[in-house]
């Protein structure tokens, strides 16, 4: 944590995606991720919902 690889493993995928044609990612963060991911550019939509007991919002960023 706080080196950087966790933000650059996630716009490599954007870049995949980008390559791939998408024109957004979504994905289920883990509530206490969310700050993570907003810091990223994506907003979270839709309830809170619970994934192997744990709570997570749905997440989306245009690429």
């Amino acid at each position: 944590r706080g080196l950087g690889v966790g933000a650059a493993l996630v716009r490599g995928l954007e870049g995949a995606a980008a390559q791939l044609g998408l024109r957004a990612v979504d994905l289920h963060a883990q509530t206490h991720a969310l700050g993570f991911y907003e810091r990223l550019g994506y907003q979270a939509y839709g309830p809170e919902f619970e994934d192997a007991g744990i709570p997570h919002r749905a997440m989306r960023r245009v690429l």
